[in-house]
């Protein structure tokens, strides 16, 4: 693997570009944690990292749009994905917050939101950070591609479903309430892909009056 171009370093990996046997590719490194036992910590590394490769794999026979997954690194503790040609959803609702609001594009990227999700949880699949930052429309198809499943799980409760909903409806009135009601839009596509829409979205009014916090109550 060689040729990488931005390097993007968080507190705990990098993100950077590559190449991949001759396909532009990314590479997500996970650090590690210093104050962890050495082999403590690469025992735990390596088990979130296959936890992440197998919640994408999930989620793409769901039938959910990731990136393809090229490589598991144990030893570097990475993985090595399909690179994108796209915008983020982020940048996309920002222009348009700044620019105008073209509103069938809204309509169209949060319809494709809702039935991702939906399959995702109807699947059993949480994906832990659903905010606009870790969805990507591709550039020549307009296809939404839904990355970085670091997060993610295995869960059925619509407790977990619904914080998932949650976590991407503050996402969406903090940076992008200029582009209007985003996720009444990605709710009603919800419910209309999901099975098991109503408990979940019983679940979400619970969420929304105490917040993200779980209940300790049953």
């Amino acid at each position: 693997m060689t040729c990488f171009f931005n390097n993007v370093i968080f507190l705990y990996q990098r993100v950077f570009e590559t190449t991949f046997i001759g396909r532009k590719s990314i590479i997500k490194e996970r650090f590690s944690k210093k104050y962890r036992h050495p082999i403590l910590d690469s025992k735990l590394t390596i088990k979130r990292l296959n936890a992440e490769a197998r919640c994408m794999t999930k989620a793409r026979r769901l039938g959910v749009h990731t990136p393809a997954l090229y490589a598991v690194d144990p030893e570097l503790h990475s993985l090595t994905f399909e690179f994108v040609e796209g915008s983020s959803v982020k940048e996309i609702l920002l222009d348009m917050g700044t620019q105008g609001i073209i509103e069938e594009r809204i309509s169209d990227i949060a319809t494709q939101i809702g039935d991702a999700i939906a399959k995702l949880h109807d699947g059993g699949l949480i994906h832990g950070d659903l905010t606009t930052s870790n969805m990507l429309v591709k550039s020549d198809s307009n296809q939404l591609v839904l990355i970085d499943f670091g997060l993610s799980f295995i869960s059925t409760l619509p407790e977990d479903k619904a914080v998932d909903l949650y976590v991407l409806e503050r996402a969406l009135i903090s940076m992008h309430s200029s582009c209007g009601d985003v996720m009444e839009r990605i709710l009603d596509a919800y419910r209309k892909s999901s099975k098991q829409w109503c408990s979940t979205l019983n679940k979400l009014a619970q969420v929304r009056q105490r917040g993200r916090k779980r209940s300790m109550v049953g």
